[in-house]
């Protein structure tokens, strides 16, 4: 099933947003990833992060390595952190419907940009 087709079996940006409001309100309980997020506009991020899985879903967004990498440069994200947010990923995927083979091409296409996101 290609990238684009995930967009659509999924809904489109609105359900896409909905599993990223989920996803954040799990890694906002998180004690070690919710954090980084205290003094953050939320909404905004929301929106930032749903557009970027719509992208891996290929939907209408795009985001280079080099966004990605400005946006996370001054967090110190760990490998750790970066594990953990992809297992509450997944968890979240998995909650609203999203096949486990699906939710393995998005954790991929997370897992691709790892390098670019932490710095250790």
């Amino acid at each position: 099933m290609s990238a684009e087709s995930l967009y659509v079996k999924y809904g489109g940006f609105g359900k896409v947003n909905r599993i990223v409001m989920a996803f954040y309100d799990k890694l906002l309980d998180s004690d070690e990833i919710g954090p980084y997020f205290d003094d953050i506009d939320m909404p905004r991020m929301i929106d930032h992060q749903t557009k970027f899985i719509a992208s891996l879903l290929g939907g209408p967004a795009a985001f280079t390595d080099e966004q990605l990498g400005n946006a996370h440069a001054r967090l110190a994200v760990t490998h750790g952190h970066f594990d953990e947010l992809k297992v509450i990923l997944q968890s979240t995927l998995s909650e609203h419907g999203v096949t486990s083979d699906d939710s393995a091409l998005v954790l991929n296409a997370i897992e691709a940009r790892r390098a670019v996101i932490v710095k250790e």
